[in-house]
């Protein structure tokens, strides 16, 4: 047998569990399934990183990118930031709180391969002037900003633009 037919048919019969073990755990009564469960209906899986004794797999809706625990939606058109918040929440996600300087690294190399546009919303917004805050409610923490090395941050006017939502990745 050529190696190659076998690792096709492994990588089958893998995918094939995943899938199996993935509905069967997304459909099991008495859990509630997650907003970002209930919006998708096809998956991509990767092994999970190990931590301590658990190995497993973390999900995330086909089209999204996985960083970490997370998933990452970069969209492919535009809306104002109310249709851009209101979109992400309807898919289980929220616009993008940047906790790390990994995390602004791994978002901006994905804005960057997209190749859409200059100017993509994430969850930080003024309600007053220099008062900014995440949408998950985080204050703004200036010292802490990943912009100020990267210089990739700005304010723009609320119209039209892409933007990037976050979910937790789903592990099984």
């Amino acid at each position: 047998m050529k190696p190659w037919v076998f690792l096709v048919s492994a990588l089958a019969i893998k995918t094939a569990f995943v899938t199996i073990y993935l509905v069967a755990l997304l459909s099991q009564k008495g859990d509630q399934p997650t907003a970002l469960q209930q919006a998708f209906t096809e998956w991509r899986c990767s092994s999970a990183e190990p931590q301590g004794k658990e190995r497993g797999w973390m999900c995330c809706p086909k089209g999204w990118k996985r960083f970490q625990k997370k998933c990452y939606y970069i969209s492919d058109d535009t809306m104002s930031w109310a249709e851009s918040v209101q979109n992400c929440t309807g898919m289980g996600s929220h616009l993008v709180v940047i906790n790390s300087k990994a995390e602004q690294v791994f978002v901006s190399e994905e804005i960057q391969q997209s190749s859409r546009g200059p100017n993509f919303y994430i969850g930080l917004s003024a309600e007053k002037v220099g008062q900014w805050q995440w949408v998950d409610r985080t204050p703004f923490n200036v010292s802490a900003a990943p912009e100020t090395t990267l210089n990739n941050w700005n304010d723009v006017r609320c119209e039209h633009h892409y933007r990037v939502c976050e979910a937790a990745a789903v592990t099984v």
